[in-house]
């Protein structure tokens, strides 16, 4: 399903997404891979002359796009879009793409005194990551497969190397390096596949069960319809034809057969198909068609390699299909029935099906299995608790490891389970993995089915990403990766927090606070970057981003508030954000901001705030409801049109987000949405500096949402702040797809907020 998010998920449909990294959930596999940076001192000032010639140069008059009114009436309600003419589905009207390279003119013009702080930024950002570096290897079968980057390269290589030995996997299993160490193969490697590309994404990488082949899905143009291809592991040659037109995911069933699922003409993922190697895309078998347009389908295989699960879901219910791999007849058969309201993941183990399930009663989920013959026939092994959400599950042969949060904090805590064969019953005596930092992410990495090991990713605002291999016998947990931080970065120097701020109707709002100890004075003086999200019960979790250091150690004050609409606080602090409830996720923003201010974190005068996607509607609204608070904006492909979008089912999301924002068919929900939706309440009055961004591509957010917002904005605004729209023309949701050329974005928009602030050397806040 799509979500508007932005990092993501990409599981049973593509949400409105932010960039951060996303739990992978068993209900949401993520196809999309997740990437895993002290400073240089701040450039030199430039020249009093060079600035004095600058500052002397009129700026460019910001492009006016032309007014075309278009009367939208619903339920009586006439509103008039006078820019609806820049929505251009086919995104190749000459018009439209004239005015989005006007606007990047206007920007590259009003932001080109920056340049040289922009490109420093860039160098410090790029100058903490080390290059040439490879995953913690992961030892599946006879081989150690790691993906490998190298230095000045974009991209990755997907490399593997043969396991000497036939032993058992520990904790202590180390993949060999050196003379006599087995070769290293290169499967694939994508700087190759990405000639002639302007943007190149593979989301996923698939290994044959018996090794010999690979299946990856490719996206060229940042659209996420992806190509399907298979090669040959060892040889790289291309095994039949591509699969075209696809989500990207896919599961191999055996080694002759691929499952992977199509998309309707709004991208709702709707069908499901089976398709033999060697046969034609054509010949293939519909396993399922999904009619129902506010359900997507989603596919994901058990641990145990046994079983394909299919998930037909909406945002309050999921039903599954399994499909026994070894079966000759390769048919869905029913696992959980389609009941409203019912939210249902899925694994196996043995002879049992184990089953995560959510429900009005049992809100934060309860734990069950039942047994492949009667699947009827339940036990519950973890009952629902008020203070404690199930958020994922990992099986093993012999253990189970349970994800879950409490008190707005991740947790995972391991249990033993009975023989294969023997009853089940409530799990008891769990183990609980430690850790230190005050906030911090913890996330399920790929692990092996029958091992006593559990891998896990682990990260904190200051603690570069790491990989942990936990022993479930022992209790021993050992560090395999810890990605390295060049520039003389040292997280002794940093302090992370974890805050509360109390919201308009009394509700504890936490929030994650991120300073460099040597460099603030938490007397109001500081300046600040508070990032929200708060939609798709997403749990925006403190991980570390290498890039924010080149703010932090300017003195900046880093912050995220964990607002309603999220999921860091269980399922009620989600539903207490969403459809009747929204405005919940806008004011808890503004209570977090208030309160850093009352706490003397920061001032009005040095707030800057940054959102994308559904994070990018919390900017727009935040900003339209109290534009006094905040000193800048960053507004990342912000989903700003929600009523006319919403209004629209030929739009890629809007069905299956009805259960999300509202259906605004109705009148209760009209009328809500518009109270709050960015562009309809832009009004005369001062706003802060602005920034916001888009992609031409983009299937989440349209890119004419963020270039109305901007319209609107420069034709009723009464201040002369900066206003900037920037449009990647060659790219989706996801900006660009280099490795480096992503940090770009990083760079831009810290060069932004830095002269929003009137800190770029040279240059002073008159100059804006």
């Amino acid at each position: 399903m799509l979500l508007r998010l932005g990092l993501a998920v990409v599981p049973t449909s593509l949400p409105r997404v932010h960039p951060a990294p996303i739990p992978l959930l068993q209900r949401t596999r993520s196809c999309l891979s997740r990437r895993r940076a002290l400073l240089l001192p701040l450039s030199l000032p430039l020249s009093s002359s060079s600035a004095a010639t600058m500052s002397a140069q009129p700026p460019p008059a910001p492009p006016v796009a032309r007014k075309n009114p278009r009367e939208l009436v619903e339920h009586g309600d006439a509103r008039v879009d006078d820019y609806y003419w820049l929505r251009d589905d086919s995104r190749s009207d000459p018009a439209v793409l004239a005015h989005l390279r006007a606007e990047n003119d206007y920007t590259a013009a009003l932001m080109a005194d920056t340049k040289q702080l922009e490109d420093e930024i860039f160098a410090e950002i790029r100058g903490r990551i080390k290059e040439d570096d490879i995953d913690a290897p992961l030892r599946k079968g006879q081989y150690y497969y790691y993906e490998r980057t190298l230095t000045g390269k974009e991209y990755a290589q997907h490399c593997r190397r043969l396991v000497p030995t036939d032993g058992p996997v520990t904790v202590h299993d180390v993949m060999p390096t050196g003379p006599d160490a087995p070769a290293e193969h290169i499967i694939l490697d994508e700087n190759v596949k990405a000639e002639g590309h302007d943007y190149y994404s593979i989301a996923t990488f698939k290994v044959s069960p018996s090794g010999k082949l690979v299946a990856y899905a490719e996206d060229t143009k940042g659209d996420e319809i992806y190509t399907v291809f298979v090669i040959d592991a060892e040889s790289g040659e291309y095994v039949g034809r591509p699969l075209k037109g696809i989500t990207c995911d896919i599961e191999w069933a055996g080694d002759d057969n691929l499952v992977y699922i199509t998309m309707d003409n709004i991208l709702r993922p709707d069908k499901v198909w089976i398709h033999k190697l060697g046969s034609d895309q054509s010949d293939d078998i519909c396993l399922y068609h999904e009619k129902d347009d506010t359900f997507s389908l989603g596919l994901h295989a058990s641990e145990s390699k046994k079983y394909l699960f299919v998930e037909s879901g909406s945002k309050n219910t999921s039903f599954i299909f399994y499909l026994d791999i070894s079966s000759q007849g390769k048919e869905l058969v029913v696992l959980t029935p389609r009941v409203y309201g019912i939210d249902t993941t899925a694994s196996h183990r043995g002879n049992h099906f184990y089953i995560t399930r959510r429900s009005e009663e049992f809100y934060n989920s309860e734990l069950v299995a039942c047994p492949l013959d009667n699947v009827s026939e339940t036990t519950v092994l973890l009952p629902h608790r008020e203070s404690v959400k199930i958020q994922d599950v990992q099986l093993f042969e012999n253990h189970i490891a349970v994800y879950e949060r409490e008190n707005g904090l991740p947790k995972v805590t391991v249990y033993r389970l009975p023989a294969t064969g023997e009853s089940v019953g409530q799990l008891h005596g769990g183990r609980a993995i430690d850790f230190v930092d005050p906030a911090y992410a913890v996330e399920p990495e790929p692990s092996q089915f029958n091992s006593n090991v559990v891998r896990y990713y682990y990260s904190s605002m200051r603690t570069p990403p790491s990989v942990f291999d936990y022993d479930m016998d022992t209790g021993v947990s050992i560090l395999k990766k810890i990605n390295t931080v060049l520039g003389g970065f040292d997280a002794s120097n940093y302090v992370t927090e974890r805050k509360w701020a109390a919201a308009s109707d009394g509700t504890q709002i936490p929030m994650s606070i991120l300073y460099r100890k040597d460099m603030v004075n938490l007397d109001g003086s500081d300046p600040m970057l508070l990032y929200g999200y708060g939609s798709y019960e997403i749990c925006i979790d403190p991980t570390f981003r290498g890039s924010r250091f080149s703010l932090v150690d300017r003195g900046f004050i880093y912050v995220i508030a964990h607002i309603r609409g999220g999921g860091e606080m269980g399922r009620k602090w989600y539903e207490d954000g969403k459809l009747l409830k929204k405005k919940n996720t806008f004011t808890d923003f503004i209570s977090c901001a208030e309160h850093l201010i009352e706490n003397k974190y920061c001032t009005k005068e040095k707030l800057c705030i940054n959102g994308r996607s559904a994070g990018g509607l919390l900017m727009g609204a935040v900003l339209n409801m109290r534009p006094d608070l905040f000193k800048a904006a960053v507004a990342g492909v912000p989903f700003v049109d929600v009523l006319t979008t919403m209004l629209d089912p030929t739009i890629p999301l809007t069905t299956a987000e009805w259960e999300e924002w509202g259906d605004p068919r109705k009148e209760e929900y009209y009328y809500y949405m518009k109270s709050y939706s960015p562009v309809d309440n832009v009004k005369a009055q001062q706003y802060p500096h602005i920034l916001v961004t888009a992609g031409l591509n983009d299937p989440r957010v349209m890119y004419s949402e963020p270039a109305k917002f901007v319209a609107r904005l420069r034709e009723l605004k009464t201040d002369e702040n900066l206003l900037l729209f920037k449009c990647e023309l060659g790219a989706g949701h996801f900006s660009k797809s280099g490795r480096f050329e992503k940090l770009r974005e990083d760079a831009f928009t810290y060069a932004f907020i830095l002269k929003a602030l009137g800190m770029t050397p040279g240059l002073e806040a008159s100059s804006l």
